[in-house]
């Protein structure tokens, strides 16, 4: 019984000396033995969010050059073919590129 006793109290002591280790320590890490610190993870979320919104942009722009690309051909003439190539495709069974 004594054996199991003292067996316990050694394992308590030396869990909360580790711990008293720990809390001199400070704990939170260095930034500097961390690698990169708060500064620059921030300017590269930055950087990050800048690159994202050039090419958000930049897709935005090129749909809506697409979308008036379309707008602008479909004039009147070109929609009087689309309807006699329609008409004539169903007449024939078949398909013909406009």
């Amino acid at each position: 019984m004594y054996r199991f006793l003292s067996g316990i109290i050694l394992f308590v002591f030396l869990l909360s000396a580790n711990c008293a280790v720990a809390q001199q320590e400070g704990g939170g890490g260095d930034s500097k033995a961390g690698g990169t610190s708060m500064k620059s993870k921030r300017k590269q979320r930055k950087e990050d969010r800048r690159a994202a919104r050039e090419e958000r942009k930049r897709k935005r722009a090129e749909e809506k050059a697409i979308r008036a690309h379309h707008k602008r051909i479909q004039t009147k003439d070109v929609q009087k073919r689309m309807k006699k190539n329609r008409r004539r495709d169903r007449k024939n069974n078949t398909k013909y590129p406009t």
